[in-house]
């Protein structure tokens, strides 16, 4: 009866040891390179102060559109957040903030100690809506065209070197 407790345990040992090492070869490094290029889908989102909606479809009246996702109690926020300010005096460029996973209240106190760069104020408070752009955190940012086509995606704190790179791609 030993025998079989014994040869059940170490079969079960061998099972976890082989799958444990096989899956230490899959990769599972996120990559949005293949979103580059593709049209974004129409979304419908909510505006951060009231209830109407947002249609992605209207972003096609401007030439480029940066959509960042943000949130107050993120720090890298805080961090690209002079960036964003810096890109706001752009002509070329209308910038819609998505708040991600936020309170309200935190944010409007974020935005008034810090500024307010954003066109569009958009509300995603559970996060669902941004699924749709590729995000899984913030902040993200992804610049697209009046055809609604993605040109850059950034992923982290937007730097000098990314503010540069957006303004050499929109012309300004």
């Amino acid at each position: 009866m030993k025998k079989i407790y014994l040869i059940t345990f170490f079969a079960f040992l061998i099972f976890i040891f082989t799958t444990l090492y096989l899956s230490l070869d899959t990769r599972k490094i996120y990559n949005t390179e293949d979103i580059i290029g593709k049209k974004i889908d129409t979304v419908e989102l909510t505006l951060f102060d009231n209830s109407k909606t947002f249609n992605t479809k209207e972003i096609s009246n401007y030439k480029f559109t940066l959509f960042n996702f943000w949130a107050s109690w993120c720090a890298p926020c805080r961090k690209e957040h002079k960036n964003l300010i810096k890109l706001s005096k752009n002509k070329n460029l209308k910038i819609i903030g998505v708040n991600f996973k936020d309170n309200k209240i935190q944010a409007k106190e974020f935005l008034q100690e810090m500024g307010d760069p954003f066109f569009i104020l958009i509300s995603d408070p559970k996060g669902k809506q941004s699924v749709n752009f590729g995000v899984y955190g913030i902040p993200e940012t992804i610049l697209v065209n009046e055809d609604l086509t993605i040109l850059k995606k950034y992923i982290g704190p937007l730097d000098l070197k990314d503010v540069k790179e957006i303004k050499k791609i929109i012309k300004q």
